[in-house]
């Protein structure tokens, strides 16, 4: 399988599961058909690495954000700390990952304030959000009709095929992973089939969620030519073809 032009749009390399061959992975992945990769924050000292990323690999990019398992101790200037990494740095091309997650035992008061606090943020800055929704979504597709962000990407989509025609409604788009490989993938792959391809996205939320073969293995960006083979036999098309056109609308998305 040798497909090339992949544009991985979330990633998380500042895993400690990468910091055995971190630098080697990194660099190899060019030669692996990988044109792209924008590593996903979580808080700000994840943002700060993905910057160091994206200085030291021309093909990386950064997202910069507080993701909702990431509330404790959040510093009270942490807006503007956001604020200046993205103004200040060119290759962050997004505000996330940020949004809600109630699938894990956290007080959703804190997490719907640092959520629409953040999108607040991303209007002023006219930036794209990466938007992390788990088993929220009824709040997320509230808050977002709220505040209407311009550009909007719902990371690992997990929503139905009923919430896609809102998320299409409001302009967003979707990425999708491994999870549309797996054996009991039926909402995913309903998703698949329903999803414009104007509007979506492809990506690994690396190191988790490797395709089959992988599952349960370490993920990493070339591994999305397995999803990307997938969505192209669900909707009946070449699979190179699907990559370039994932490809250019991540390159429109975060205006790259």
């Amino acid at each position: 399988m040798s497909y090339n032009n992949i544009f991985d749009v979330h990633a998380h390399y500042d895993d400690e599961k990468f910091n055995e061959d971190r630098e080697a992975l990194l660099a190899s992945l060019p030669s692996m058909g990988v044109k792209a990769v924008v590593n996903a924050s979580v808080d700000l000292s994840t943002s700060k690495k993905a910057i160091e990323f994206s200085e030291k690999y021309p093909f990386m990019y950064a997202a910069v954000g507080i993701h909702p398992e990431n509330l404790e101790g959040l510093s009270k200037d942490y807006l503007a700390t956001l604020a200046d990494l993205y103004v200040n740095n060119k290759k962050v091309v997004a505000i996330g990952e940020i949004g809600l997650d109630y699938y894990w035992d956290i007080p959703k008061e804190p997490q719907l304030k640092v959520f629409e606090d953040q999108l607040k943020l991303s209007l002023e800055l006219d930036a794209p959000v990466v938007i992390h929704d788990r088993d929220a979504h009824a709040d997320t597709m509230r808050i977002l009709k709220k505040y209407t962000p311009k550009k909007v990407l719902l990371h690992c989509y997990s929503g139905s095929r009923e919430m896609l025609k809102e998320v299409i409604n409001l302009g967003a788009y979707i990425s999708m992973g491994g999870v549309v490989t797996f054996k009991n993938a039926r909402v995913p792959v309903e998703v698949a089939e329903a999803v414009p391809l104007d509007r979506l996205l492809l990506e690994t939320d690396c190191p988790y969620l490797s395709p089959v073969p992988f599952r349960g293995k370490r993920n990493s960006s070339e591994k999305i030519a397995f999803t990307a083979q997938r969505i192209a036999e669900i909707k009946g098309m070449d699979t190179q073809h699907l990559i370039d056109i994932c490809t250019k609308n991540a390159e429109e998305f975060f205006s790259i």
